[in-house]
């Protein structure tokens, strides 16, 4: 037998490649919808190397602590949809699309967990002021940040592992943009109906625990902020939390739309729609959310800007 014969399951042979739908309705959009999303890539690595910058420049400024996981969050997914905005025939090797959910998935759960402990670490500010640089000092810092990263490796090696233990096979068309969990399971040749129940149930566990934290942690900041007596030391407590409740609300209402609406409910265009709020439109706000809200950050790029000046006129 040859090497390169197609591997079989029962009559079917299993597919060694898929086939992506993306945007192939929109033929004649397609290079409109390239230009507008490379836009917005190169605007969303350029906002957060900028936010980076000016964390590394300001180590008191801690705040925007995932913009480093934006940008590969962005990246784990854009780039390859630009490729099959380009071409006609959008393939992509079992292999590399498993590659593209392990990292996705890993770094969308890191990001659930990174939010949970910034609302933590606002919580603290403004509910234990006094106490703030001891329950949150730089170790603590790392241990929630190497928590956060731990969790999303684990639960989502494994739940990738075990899509990519499953037999697909048929025509190979995933009805989406990119490598995403459900679209690909539907590609099985054979009944998921546990392992969906069992992805439902893992969704609902560890997107709903962070999301659930963070209310908590923000119950306890509203009833802290309107014990405040006076007005300007509550609009300066709430200013402290507002860009993250931007993010958090941009984040997780696409997601919790996505991942945790039962399966009659899920449809192509819908799917996909929502995917690109989280994928690329939440990620390319952040930075625009945090400069603009975050009275820190703008404090901080004001001060690096007039060194930068006054190097030059000097």
């Amino acid at each position: 037998m040859s090497s390169s014969a197609p591997i079989m399951h029962g009559n079917q042979s299993l597919c060694t490649h898929f086939t992506s739908v993306a945007f192939s309705s929109l033929a004649e959009l397609q290079p409109v919808l390239f230009t507008v999303f490379l836009a917005i890539y190169l605007f969303t690595m350029g906002g957060n190397l900028l936010i980076i910058g000016l964390i590394w420049g300001t180590p008191s400024l801690h705040t925007p602590m995932y913009s480093f996981l934006e940008m590969c969050y962005i990246t784990s997914v854009v780039p390859q949809m630009l490729v099959h905005l380009l071409v006609e025939i959008k393939t992509i090797i079992v292999g590399c699309c498993a590659a593209q959910m392990y990292v996705f998935s890993i770094l969308g759960l890191t990001e659930c967990c990174l939010l949970a402990a910034m609302a933590y670490d606002r919580f603290v500010a403004i509910c234990h002021p006094l106490h703030y640089s001891l329950l949150m000092d730089p170790h603590v810092c790392l241990k929630l940040a190497v928590a956060s990263w731990t969790t999303g490796v684990v639960v989502e090696s494994a739940q990738t592992t075990w899509i990519f233990t499953l037999p697909f096979c048929g025509t190979g068309r995933i009805q989406h943009f990119f490598c995403d969990i459900m679209p690909v399971v539907k590609l099985a040749c054979v009944d998921t109906s546990h392992n969906e129940t069992a992805l439902f149930a893992i969704s609902v566990l560890f997107i709903m625990t962070p999301c659930l934290l963070i209310l908590y942690s923000y119950v306890r900041i509203l009833v802290t902020i309107l014990r405040i007596p006076s007005a300007t030391g509550r609009s300066k407590a709430f200013s402290t939390c507002s860009s993250h409740i931007l993010v958090v609300s941009l984040f997780y209402g696409t997601a919790l739309f996505t991942y945790l609406q039962p399966k009659a409910a899920h449809s192509p265009e819908t799917d996909k729609a929502a995917a690109l709020m989280y994928t690329v439109v939440t990620p390319a706000l952040n930075p625009v959310i945090y400069t603009l809200r975050n009275k820190e950050v703008k404090e901080a790029f004001q001060r690096i800007t007039l060194k930068s000046t006054h190097r030059r006129m000097t």
